[in-house]
């Protein structure tokens, strides 16, 4: 029986997860301080020791160092809710196998448990540091980054972004229907698929649909299916999108793309709750919420006559604008890292981080294409860096000095860093030492800066 050590200091929360693993037959010992921890794990060995990464009394890295120099061969893993990636690399490098954040289920840390249990124990620091970062990420489709619940959104701390995070989890609850606007690369299908698995319908499918890649000619067949011999090509019976996402989430990206007649059949679909497959005249009741998403504006589209005025509102019952990278540039780390881990994982490789001249490039060009571009990007240099760090050289030419057709569409250097300045100051209600703080300058610099472009505050 494998033997667990769970180290948190709210005690409450300590006994009932230790209730839940004793019920899944594992042997359980709780400390609700460090002292009484390091006396338990250097008198016995356990096998898995979750630990709180911010005890009231030590610090959690140091702590897992510890729990690493006593037994090697000891799995730790790491809880918190201060999801940040920094400290999840950190903890990683140091030996950890993984580190999951507050609120998680059960379920959640008995398959993180098992999966431990199974590993080889990961390297500390002193081995390999770039292979127990590899070693320690989980696969793909079992990574989460959390906003509140169980979102794969990168936690960020802009006012954009907690914005944002404010309005899924008040939505997803319902099962209004939602309409997700933004720039392109925004990230409009993760916020949908975030909704989703916030909502009652976490546990049915989750249906995404490009409405832009769809013929014109094929969309009743795509959203309603059709039978065998409808029409030429119709070899054999096949379901819709609708039926796929029966009791579950429906999403509709670039609806505006919708023909007329797409239009009028999809506003019946939503009205009646039936569909028919092409071919068919037998209805089929389907319970479907529906998301949809353009970068649009659909009420000139409405306004010009393109796009039907009652299915916008019947799409429209709740609507949310994805912020652009710019409005919540704070989160620019944040993201970036979260992309390297991404990419170390799809290319097998081992970068640990970016270079300073790499990070001024960041902070200093726009991204234009958002977070798609903040990605693709990062995933490029990964596959370029021969060593551990992305450096200058490896920046696509576009992003280390852009065109002047491009800078043209922006906002010049000037006025970006002008822009940000403002932003700043209103969002610590003008605030300066919170302002700089924001802006990761000195006070004296900020003066300065405020003084420079003469700004009357």
């Amino acid at each position: 029986m494998p033997n667990i050590l769970i180290i948190e200091d709210d005690a409450a929360f300590c006994q009932m997860l230790q209730k839940f693993l004793t019920k899944h037959d594992y042997q359980v010992q709780t400390s609700f301080s460090a002292p009484d921890a390091k006396k338990k794990f250097s008198e016995t060995f356990f096998d898995v020791v979750l630990t709180d990464l911010r005890l009231p009394d030590y610090d959690g890295i140091q702590l897992l160092t510890d729990i690493k120099a006593v037994n090697s061969n000891t799995q730790v893993i790491l809880m918190t809710g201060y999801a940040e990636v920094a400290t999840a690399v950190n903890a990683m490098k140091k030996g950890a196998y993984d580190y999951v954040s507050k609120p998680f289920t059960p379920d959640e840390i008995v398959r993180v448990i098992k999966n431990a249990l199974r590993a080889e124990p990961v390297l500390a620091e002193g081995g390999n540091e770039e292979a127990a970062v590899v070693l320690s990420l989980p696969k793909e489709e079992e990574q989460q980054e959390h906003v509140h619940e169980k979102t794969n959104i990168v936690k960020g701390t802009s006012e954009a972004s907690l914005k944002l995070y404010e309005y899924i989890n008040l939505v997803a609850p319902t099962d209004m229907s939602v309409l997700v606007t933004g720039e392109s690369g925004t990230g409009k299908e993760v916020t949908a698929k975030a909704i989703h698995d916030c909502s009652k319908r976490k546990e049915h499918p989750f249906v995404a649909v490009d409405c832009g890649a769809i013929p014109k000619e094929l969309a009743t067949s795509e959203f309603f299916g059709h039978i065998k011999g409808s029409f030429t090509g119709a070899v054999e019976d096949k379901i819709g999108n609708f039926e796929a996402a029966n009791k579950g989430t429906l999403f509709l990206d670039e609806v505006g793309n919708l023909s007329y007649n797409n239009q009028i059949q999809l506003l019946r679909a939503l009205q009646e709750r039936k569909i028919k497959r092409v071919g068919s005249t037998k209805e089929i009741v389907v319970d479907v919420r529906i998301i949809t998403a353009t970068n649009e504006d659909l009420t000139k589209a409405v306004e010009k006559g393109t796009f039907r005025e009652d299915l916008y509102h019947r799409l429209n019952e709740f609507s949310i604008e994805i912020p652009s990278l710019h409005d919540r540039f704070e989160d620019l780390k944040a993201f970036a890292e979260h992309f390297l881990i991404k990419a170390n994982r799809s290319l097998d490789r081992n970068v640990t981080g970016f270079s300073p001249s790499v990070w001024n490039v960041f902070k200093q060009y726009h991204w234009p294409g958002n977070l798609r571009e903040l990605q693709n990007v990062i995933k490029r240099s990964v596959l370029l860096t021969t060593g551990t760090m992305v450096e200058i050289e490896v920046l696509p030419q576009e992003v280390r000095q852009p065109s002047v057709s491009t800078v043209e569409k922006q906002f010049s250097k000037s006025e970006f860093e002008k822009d940000r300045i403002i932003k700043a100051l209103k969002r610590t209600n003008f605030n300066k030492s919170e302002a700089a703080k924001l802006l990761q300058v000195t006070r004296k610099t900020l003066y300065n800066k405020i003084s420079h472009y003469k700004l009357d505050l």
